[in-house]
């Protein structure tokens, strides 16, 4: 482990010039406060900084603000877009009155839920393997305002644009609607811009291993490998930053919406979990697709709580914009090892260790720290209580007839509904203190916000539907 000496020293081997304290917020947000490095010592290292809490959304009220960024001195990397010399050091947020993590910190939610696992002797390590998709575009415009509300999207890759004049002419080449996946250049536009994307992530110490064009035009998946579940959350985040900063060097503008374009598939973020325990795969057994019971005790339970963890791995309104049938989207509560249609899939690897379940739900606005920790939760309490999640579904789910798609549970449709489901179902969360009540409060409230917000809110399409009604 590191130690606040070996902090200073590398500052000063490096003549770094700037630390940068970052944390996430409760909507997944990463936020920063930046320091001179020369002033900083040990003790600031190990014990934190104070900052004003009730500055964050969902946090602490104005007259209990004073909250402490205490630095993880394992989480730090040097940030490749500063003009001088910086280094970026986790940080877990500590309540100054009892030297505790903070209850709603999502970073330090994580690490409970690592803990709690270790004290159910279930196993010592979860293994998280993240898929976050996203957008680039040329262009993006919006406004919301009383006198009304919109937005204009565009890229040089959109099936819309083959008319379109530019100067040196139309070039032409571009994917289709949901043809993304995934011809070479130059259909694929943004080969190198993905590349110096792998590359910067590699250079800050992440673990990579390729990059691809994803099915709709201007989508695009870095691959990320697994890694344990808070260091893989810290991960996602980089990811996320390194994105939209590379985008933006190349002139072009990077979203994690799960669904900006009606017409064309929508982002996820396919989650890749399974359980250790003494160096050896929980998950792996001689049951189906070579699973363990524990394995199928664990989906079981993911299943059983989905609606709930919903309000965590698809946090937004946009989320359930991707959730409907008919883009590749994993709205049916059922496993497989073939079929990509069902939500929670079990992917082909050769040898106990690639044993996993793969949860095809999330998208990439969920807080990474916060929905982890809530999918491995369920998971645990599935475990615990042999929830087993029935029979596998090998065939395609969208041509079932309408008898058997009945008796398929699904995801939720919409967050007003995660929020409900969220409320009536979440006693499994708060084993072992991992999550607080007063934490989920906190967070529904910020979320309800969201949903008040959106349904007030006249849209474009309602005015084509009603206005002449």
């Amino acid at each position: 482990m590191a130690s606040a000496k070996d902090i200073l020293k590398r500052i000063k081997d490096e003549e770094i010039e700037w630390v940068d304290l970052r944390f996430t917020d409760p909507k997944g947000k990463w936020q920063h406060l930046q320091m001179l490095a020369a002033p900083l010592g040990e003790d600031e290292l190990e014990q934190g900084l104070m900052f004003d809490g009730s500055s964050i959304e969902g946090w602490k009220a104005i007259n209990e603000s004073d909250m402490i960024l205490k630095p993880d001195l394992d989480a730090c990397y040097v940030d490749p877009f500063s003009a001088t010399p910086m280094l970026v050091l986790f940080c877990d947020i500590v309540e100054p009155s009892t030297g505790e993590l903070y209850s709603r910190d999502p970073r330090s939610t994580a690490k409970r839920a690592e803990e709690f696992l270790k004290s159910t002797g279930l196993g010592d390590t979860v293994y998280v393997g993240p898929e976050p998709e996203f957008f680039m575009f040329d262009d993006v415009k919006f406004y919301d305002g009383y006198d009304g509300s919109g937005f204009r999207i565009d890229d040089i890759e959109l099936p819309g644009n083959t008319n379109k004049e530019y100067e040196g002419g139309n070039l032409g080449h571009r994917p289709r609607a949901k043809g993304g996946y995934f011809p070479v250049p130059p259909v694929d536009s943004c080969m190198d811009i993905r590349g110096e994307m792998v590359s910067t992530l590699v250079e800050m110490g992440l673990p990579m291993d390729k990059h691809h064009h994803e099915v709709a035009a201007a989508q695009h998946e870095l691959g990320i490998t697994f890694g344990t579940l808070t260091t893989t959350s810290d991960r996602v985040q980089i990811y996320k930053y390194v994105v939209q900063m590379v985008a933006q060097a190349y002139g072009k503008t990077a979203t994690f919406m799960p669904k900006p374009i009606r017409m064309d598939n929508g982002s996820g973020m396919h989650t890749h979990m399974s359980i250790w325990k003494d160096g050896k795969n929980t998950f792996a057994g001689n049951g189906y697709a070579g699973l363990s019971e524990t394995c199928l005790y664990y989906i079981g339970g993911v299943i059983k709580h989905a609606k709930a963890i919903n309000a965590f791995t698809n946090p937004t309104t946009n989320s359930y914009k991707r959730l409907v049938p008919g883009f590749e989207a994993p709205v049916l509560l059922a496993y497989s090892a073939r079929n990509r249609s069902a939500s929670c899939r079990i992917p082909y690897g050769a040898g106990e260790k690639a044993k996993r379940v793969e949860f095809r739900f999330p998208d990439p606005l969920a807080n990474p720290y916060l929905a982890t920790a809530a999918l491995l939760m369920a998971g645990i309490d599935g475990i615990k209580n042999k929830i087993h999640p029935g029979d596998a579904m090998d065939k395609n789910l969208y041509d079932l007839p309408p008898e058997e798609l009945a008796e398929v549970p699904t995801v939720c449709g919409s967050l007003r509904e995660a929020l409900e489901s969220l409320a009536a179902d979440h006693d499994f969360l708060l084993e072992g203190g991992v999550f607080t009540k007063d934490q989920i409060d906190a967070y529904m409230e910020l979320k309800w916000e969201d949903v008040y917000n959106v349904e007030q809110t006249p849209s474009p399409v309602e005015y084509d539907l009603y206005y002449s009604a």
